[in-house]
């Protein structure tokens, strides 16, 4: 297998050969709301619900009601474990991410012949198509608005095909060949380049492809500016393999699909078509996402018709828990990535490193690690904090932390914000900003006199560097260097 190129199986062969890293079950699991259930005590992590934990990977093989398929959940739930898939050390992968945008591989297309994820097809006109005997795509909550698909990367295009894009969305299965997809205004190039397709009252053909390389679910989630549109994140993902991702043409749709994935899903974006989100339960609830909060339910999510779903033998269907440790590595390191971007250009040399922890969800918190050279960089850190915040939107809170600080040790930078911090001089706030509208905190009865609709915050910057001029008095106790400390352990 080691020659091949890569896909879900071949990371799943490599986790096997870590201890800890991997687990597998023949014991059946119910996909409806027991296998999230069951996950979230054995490796969720993440902003889950106490108690929960990072462990292994897990795949199950014996999903009740879908004879033959499998699920796998937590592959990426774990940062040092990304840091072994991509074979990369897991405190610089946002660094490492960087680079594979700015050297970016092509994908290359292959036959069909060649493309595992097309040796069954199941097209729409088939009889007794239903996509939900299909596809075991879980409810993470007894009170999900419906099985979702959460790591399914949509491919589209725009209607003339000069440029293309992947995007991950919450995709809910509605009925035998309807999915509901929510795509956040103004954010995702797919959401781009849907607005063309309704322009001209068309359909826009689409991919949703599940069960990949997670270098492609990593890859996908890159926002602009550091993906500008027309930046297809494929393009990074090659880069992270050193081996182009190979597509293949649809079997029903004029748009292409990830030629390893586990599952495609070929269907039409409709136009001016939406729908209630939550039709078959109206519980008013979505899914659990990043922030560790059930979504809403919304009242018009754009509407897909399926046309086609092929798929490996014995395939695997990927999912993931929003709030988990997984999100958190998909959403964070790309964010890394992109304030690591913008600072080296701005002010190179000062910014050490950026963690976006699970504290955050990957996307509302990060942690920039900062070197000043001398007097004159005093305050440099506050900028650096202000670059990160326009990188990245949905950032809510900078942490400033100096060079000799653990930014992946919690308390150590809690440490920091007790040792080298004043509140009233160290805390900036910059009001009536935009953010993400899934933190509940963001609602205009939170706070009248700064947010007006839901979805704007109050940006923080907590700047727990020691002034320059001063920091004889900020010397850690010294301890003496003992390299061979773990022959102690013999």
């Amino acid at each position: 297998m080691s020659n091949q190129p890569y896909d879900l199986r071949k990371v799943i062969e490599e986790l096997k050969e870590l201890p800890g890293q991997y687990h597998e079950t023949d014991v059946e699991i119910d996909p409806e709301a027991d296998l999230s259930g069951v996950y979230r005590y054995i490796g969720a992590g993440g902003t889950v619900k106490r108690p929960t934990q990072e462990g292994p990977a897990m795949t199950f093989n014996n999903v009740k009601g879908f004879p033959g398929t499998r699920v796998n959940i937590g592959t990426m739930a774990s940062r040092r474990r990304v840091g072994e898939i991509l074979h990369h050390d897991y405190k610089t992968l946002g660094r490492y991410l960087k680079d594979a945008v700015e050297n970016p591989v092509m994908p290359e297309k292959v036959s069909k012949a060649d493309a595992p994820a097309q040796e069954v097809v199941h097209l729409a006109t088939d009889e007794g198509f239903d996509i939900r005997k299909i596809i075991p795509a879980p409810k993470n909550t007894p009170e999900d608005a419906g099985p979702y698909i959460t790591l399914g990367v949509v491919l589209g295009s725009d209607p003339e095909k000069t440029m293309s894009d992947v995007t991950i969305h919450r995709m809910v299965l509605e009925d035998e060949d309807t999915i509901g997809i929510y795509i956040m205004p103004g954010g995702r190039h797919i959401g781009h380049f849907h607005k063309q397709y309704e322009a001209l009252n068309k359909p826009m053909p689409i991919t949703i492809n599940i069960g990949l390389d997670p270098a492609i679910a990593i890859g996908t989630t890159f926002e602009p500016p550091t993906t500008p549109l027309g930046y297809n994140e494929l393009w990074a993902a090659g880069a992270l393999r050193k081996e182009p991702v190979q597509i293949v043409d649809g079997v029903a749709v004029d748009e292409v699909g990830i030629a390893r994935a586990e599952f495609i899903i070929e269907a039409e974006l409709m136009p001016h078509q939406t729908m209630q989100e939550d039709i078959n339960t109206n519980t008013g609830k979505a899914m659990p996402e990043f922030p560790g909060y059930t979504g809403d339910a919304n009242p018009a999510v754009n509407v897909i018709k399926v046309k086609a779903v092929t798929h490996r033998k014995n395939p695997i269907m990927q999912t993931t828990i929003g709030p988990s440790e997984e999100h958190v590595s998909m959403a964070g390191i790309p964010t890394e990535a992109s304030i690591l971007s913008l600072v080296d250009k701005a002010i190179p040399g000062n910014v050490l490193n950026v963690y976006n922890p699970p504290a955050g969800g990957g996307k509302l918190m990060s942690i920039m690690q900062i070197k000043k050279n001398g007097p004159s960089d005093e305050g440099i850190q506050r900028q650096a904090a202000i670059l990160a915040l326009s990188a990245f939107k949905e950032l809510k809170t900078v942490i400033l932390v100096d060079e000799d600080v653990d930014i992946f040790d919690m308390n150590d930078v809690m440490w920091t914000l007790n040792t080298r911090f004043q509140g009233t001089k160290d805390i900036m706030v910059l009001p009536g900003m935009r953010n993400h509208p899934l933190d509940p905190s963001e609602l205009p009865e939170y706070d009248p006199a700064n947010i007006r609709f839901r979805g704007m915050s109050s940006k923080t910057i907590l700047d727990g560097t020691y002034p320059y001029d001063m920091k004889e008095h900020f010397i850690r106790a010294q301890f003496k260097e003992v390299p061979d400390w773990e022959k102690y352990l013999k």
